[in-house]
């Protein structure tokens, strides 16, 4: 049999795409209120647990951890992936961390990865393409190199064997087929899987799961590191969209289609 995995997913919590979003605060930070488990993490959760059955999953002594980095309503992301079958949890929560950018988020989620592999190697860390919030694409990247392992970005599909990866990153015109030794860190597009929703037996099993909550000192993180103080980006000003106007209505007498056609016209789209 090969050897077990033991895979870290990076979930978050984010804003739902069926209302409109707003910021909050003097930090213009997104208003949270309505969330959920970000659609593009679903994927790499998906993706970790097929790597995980393969191989017979938790009962062989493999792992699905979910991370999430957010405010208390934050674990809810995590207790929608153990519903799915992640196999415990991890709610990384401080108050410093409020208004924490791509940077300082990804030094906060690399100490915590660190603090996870004391109790036993990490082989994969797996992530969304981009998260449906900030829509950065730019923790992968930076974790890995806060790690110091190679990374791999918007892989399409992903196999594990003998300590190694190989996933395909697909092009406009063009694919290629990557391979690294782990441990690694990996983010997949929404292409590589068709994830699974939680049955009736996974919320039940779910509630068995174990949710360990983390502050910045239990993974040795100044507070001056993260948040607004730690970032190197922040929002200086913002406001609300203007609403939209009034289209044109063009009412048929007969005549609409030469209407239409001098509309797109004069708009240049013709």
């Amino acid at each position: 049999m090969e050897d077990t995995l033991k895979i870290v997913v990076l979930v978050k919590h984010v804003p739902d795409a069926q209302f409109d979003r707003h910021l909050t605060g003097a930090g213009h930070t997104t208003d949270r209120d309505e969330s959920i488990l970000s659609e593009l993490d679903e994927y790499a959760l998906e993706a970790a647990l097929q790597l995980i059955e393969a191989r017979g999953g938790s009962k062989a002594g493999n792992q699905v951890i979910a991370l999430s980095m957010g405010p208390a309503a934050a674990v809810n992301a995590v207790k929608k992936s153990l519903q799915i079958g992640a196999t415990e949890g991890v709610h990384l929560s401080d108050e410093a961390l409020a208004g924490s950018d791509a940077a300082a988020t990804s030094l906060a989620l690399a100490a915590t990865v660190q603090h996870l592999a004391a109790s036993g190697q990490v082989d994969l860390v797996l992530t969304g393409m981009a998260s449906t919030d900030g829509e950065t694409s730019l923790v992968p990247a930076q974790l890995a190199e806060r790690l110091g392992l190679p990374q791999v970005t918007f892989a399409s599909s992903l196999e594990v064997a003998g300590g190694r990866l190989t996933a395909r990153r697909d092009g406009d015109a063009s694919s290629e087929t990557v391979e690294a030794a782990l441990p690694a860190v990996v983010s997949v597009t929404d292409q590589i899987n068709e994830p699974r929703y939680p049955n009736f037996k996974g919320i039940i099993a779910a509630k068995r799961k174990s949710i360990t909550t983390l502050s910045l000192a239990d993974i040795g993180v100044d507070p001056s590191q993260v948040g607004r103080a730690g970032s190197w980006t922040s929002v200086e000003s913002a406001a609300e969209r203007p609403a939209r106007t009034a289209g044109t209505i063009i009412t048929d007498q007969g005549d609409a289609g030469i209407k239409l056609v001098e509309f797109l016209a004069a708009q240049k789209l013709l």
